[in-house]
């Protein structure tokens, strides 16, 4: 009697048809509840790998091809030329992607051609992967980031975003601490870096709720707000509510909007297990009216500063919404300022690497706004290459590279006259 095949390929090849096929990201899928907590962690690793190293793997499989296969088979062939380049058992890997072709009527006929590239790539895949290039963005994407910050900026961004990301923690306290506790290091900022975690559910700390996971440049807006212990605060896009959290840690009367009732679940979720409190909004931000002594914005964007986590986004979107998004993020930002008391700070923060949704939005603000001043950032932990002509912070994938980098971020921090 032959094995079922494993139900994390299976499950990889259904995620990389979600996203390749049908352009929905990683996040976005229904996929995986089904499976033990053991097949859903492998299937998500190894659809995001495989995606991670996209054009090495077609690179892999063009030689054997004499036309591109429909898209499922095409994915059930680079699911398996990416195991193979990584040394994986070879019987194992056909066995099972052959069984997972034949298994549907559509691709059924094509389970001899699955076989037959896999048995060829079973020697070659690992040193012909070894010799590939860093695989590069798409070109929608690329262009515009090369035109803003270089092509060898954008080369060595490329490269950080091949390495994956390591884990990083917010904690409530005892940065240094925890970093020893854990075996991590004290990021720029006070974040903690583990570059091997293992299972995050079964880290000290993590049942009673010491600490968060948060990349290291997602947890510097909240900083830039200053002390804000007892005063009122919004967080206006707020889940998956890292943010939150930081600012109830920090003592603040915490109001956290967002649109989502399901993301606001998680924040609830968060908030219980880490023992702070906020009130909990579900509801459009342009809607919400209010007074308040700071408001974080940290608004939808196309998050192409995630991509080291998140290495579908390049492929599940083509920037076809972008121009979309910088008229949200205008409309946004100019209510954002409208919630503010007299002398209010507001933090405008993107995680984006396109200056249309960062730097350009703050220029526009400071000639058409003389009420609304841009204010200096003096935090310790700034590296002055971070810092942009108009006064905000402009973080990159390749900034601390030799650390593992950190997500790509604009922000800047502003004061209501």
């Amino acid at each position: 009697m032959t094995a079922s095949p494993s139900p994390a390929r299976k499950a990889a090849i259904d995620l990389l048809d979600q996203v390749l096929d049908q352009g929905r990201p990683l996040s976005e899928n229904t996929l995986l509840d089904k499976l033990t907590p053991a097949d859903r962690a492998a299937a998500q690793r190894l659809a995001a790998d495989t995606l991670r190293g996209l054009e090495r793997v077609d690179r892999l499989l063009h030689p054997h091809l004499r036309k591109k296969p429909v898209t499922r088979v095409h994915n059930i062939l680079r699911l398996g030329a990416y195991e193979l380049a990584q040394g994986g058992a070879a019987h194992g890997i056909v066995s099972d992607l052959v069984e997972i072709a034949a298994a549907r009527k559509a691709t059924q006929s094509s389970k001899g051609l699955v076989n037959a590239v896999l048995r060829k790539l079973v020697e070659t895949a690992p040193a012909d992967w070894a010799k590939g290039r860093i695989p590069r963005l798409p070109r929608w994407l690329r262009e515009p980031l090369v035109a803003a910050w270089g092509a060898q900026a954008v080369a060595n961004m490329e490269r950080v975003h091949f390495e994956g990301a390591p884990l990083d923690l917010t904690v409530k306290s005892d940065p240094e601490g925890w970093a020893e506790r854990l075996g991590g290091t004290v990021m720029p900022g006070g974040s903690v870096r583990l570059r091997e975690a293992g299972q995050v559910t079964g880290l000290a700390g993590f049942d009673v709720g010491d600490w968060w996971v948060q990349d290291m440049a997602a947890s510097l807006p909240v900083q830039l707000l200053g002390d804000v212990a007892g005063q009122t605060v919004l967080d206006m896009c707020a889940a998956p509510g890292g943010k939150t959290l930081q600012l109830a840690a920090r003592g603040a009367d915490v109001t956290a909007l967002d649109l989502s009732a399901s993301r606001l679940t998680r924040v609830e979720q968060n908030l219980s297990r880490t023992g702070l409190k906020a009130r909990l909004i579900e509801g459009d931000a342009l809607d919400h009216h209010g007074q308040y002594d700071a408001v974080l914005l940290d608004a939808p964007c196309s998050a192409t500063g995630t991509i080291r986590r998140h290495p579908d986004l390049p492929h599940a979107h083509k920037g076809e919404k972008i121009s979309e998004l910088i008229g949200l993020q205008e409309a946004m930002l100019a209510h954002a300022l409208g919630l503010l008391k007299p002398g209010g700070r507001l933090v405008f923060a993107t995680c984006s690497l396109l200056p249309d949704e960062g730097e350009c939005h703050i220029d526009t603000l400071r000639e058409e706004r003389p009420d609304i001043e841009v204010l200096p950032l003096t935090a310790p932990w700034i590296d002055d290459k971070w810092r942009s002509s108009e006064g905000g912070l402009r973080l990159r994938p390749d900034f601390l590279a030799a650390q593992g980098g950190m997500d790509g971020f604009y922000m800047a921090a502003l004061r209501k006259a």
